[in-house]
């Protein structure tokens, strides 16, 4: 682990310094590359957003979160299991 990690900090050590060998308007030509690159994203994705939002025709329901266990069928012979219904009857015995 410790090899690991000295090999990733020699590695940036390296980046460091190559960037600081640029020039200082390479560095700021590049930074503000780097950046447009970023807004031009953010908006895209902003628009692309926007876009979906108005284009949709479907409202969207709001309704309460129904319990999967209450829609399966048991069957008889799960609700003979005594094992349960002694579990279930402690649990209300303590209200």
């Amino acid at each position: 682990m410790k090899t690991i990690r000295s090999n990733i900090d020699k590695w940036f050590e390296r980046l460091e310094g190559r960037w600081r060998a640029l020039p200082l308007y390479k560095q700021q030509r590049y930074t503000l590359f780097i950046f447009g690159a970023y807004l031009l994203l953010t908006a895209g994705v902003i628009f692309k957003v926007f876009y979906d939002t108005a284009s949709s025709e479907q409202s969207m329901n709001i309704e309460h979160i129904k319990n999967p266990v209450f829609k399966k069928k048991e069957s008889p012979e799960f609700l003979q299991d005594t094992l349960v219904t002694i579990l279930k009857d402690k649990i209300y015995e303590r209200r």
